[in-house]
């Protein structure tokens, strides 16, 4: 079966998941081809295995190059593997094994990695994880790494996914949209949201800027917000550090923002040290939709 074929069939596994994001009716697959709304608003499967429901163009920042680098800090070094453990603890924890297929939606997923990793770690057959970004050059970089999950391309804003249909809605290092994340989520269904801490990347803040105030970042009014919208049930708070290679320091600053904005000396020095430590400090909020 070829990477668009099972890509058409997964979504028609779970075809009540999706709505059409130009008129919010029902859709359907077509031919494993297409997927068609009942207003025959048509959106077709690419052959790398992915569906763009993306109702205009989008004008992302976020290249090729910054999906790749991050793909290969998140799966080729351990500084995020703290985190997908501790996610799949709390997703197993909650997890309603009665409910097949039990959908977990990444928000934001970028080039993938993150959600992949979470749900091999979860380990549960039937874990059905789907994939949305604003991004193009995200979602084709993840339909070619990872076959199993359902990859989208979409705006949240006109979000081609259906009311009460994820029980965990999956937002890394990434905007928000509450009042959407509530409409898509079941009764008691999870949002984990991973927040950066004051101490998050210091060590690029702090060789890429002289203000004092890029170099601190501080979380509390997202935190505050999230708990307006969510009964707060976890707060996971990881702290740790990690050695870097060269190769590795190099990745890390095309896949960061961060280095948007920086000076190109400051870059190029921070990326040419043979190696160095790097500071993970994130907060896992783990919140219930009531």
């Amino acid at each position: 079966m070829s990477k668009k074929e099972n890509s058409a069939k997964r979504v028609s596994e779970n075809i009540s998941a999706f709505k059409c994001p130009l008129c919010e009716s029902e859709m359907r697959v077509v031919e494993h081809k297409s997927l068609i709304c009942t207003n025959n608003h048509t959106f077709d499967f690419a052959k790398q295995g992915y569906v763009n429901l993306m109702t205009q163009q989008s004008n992302s920042h976020y290249s090729k190059e910054l999906f790749e680098a991050r793909k290969n800090i998140i799966n080729d070094t351990d500084l995020y593997a703290e985190m997908h453990g501790s996610i799949s603890n709390v997703i197993n924890d909650s997890m309603d094994t009665s409910i097949n297929p039990f959908l977990i939606v990444d928000l934001g997923c970028g080039e993938g990695p993150h959600l992949q990793r979470i749900i091999e770690e979860c380990g549960c057959d039937a874990i059905t994880g789907v994939g949305l970004d604003i991004a193009k050059e995200g979602i084709v970089a993840a339909a070619k790494s990872y076959e199993n999950p359902i990859w989208l391309v979409g705006d949240l804003a006109k979000s081609p996914l259906a009311d009460h249909s994820f029980c965990v809605i999956l937002n890394i290092l990434s905007p928000s949209n509450y009042k959407e994340f509530k409409r898509m989520l079941v009764q008691d269904g999870l949002v984990i949201k991973v927040v950066p801490g004051s101490n998050y990347l210091k060590e690029i803040r702090e060789a890429l800027f002289e203000s004092s105030e890029k170099k601190e970042y501080k979380n509390d009014d997202t935190i505050s917000l999230f708990n307006e919208h969510f009964k707060l049930i976890h707060n996971i708070k990881l702290n740790y550090t990690k050695i870097l290679s060269k190769e590795e320091l190099y990745n890390l600053v095309r896949m960061t923002p961060l280095a948007w904005s920086g000076d190109q000396d400051r870059i190029n020095a921070f990326s040419n040290q043979d190696s160095a430590e790097i500071t993970v400090d994130l907060e896992i909020l783990v919140g219930i939709n009531k």
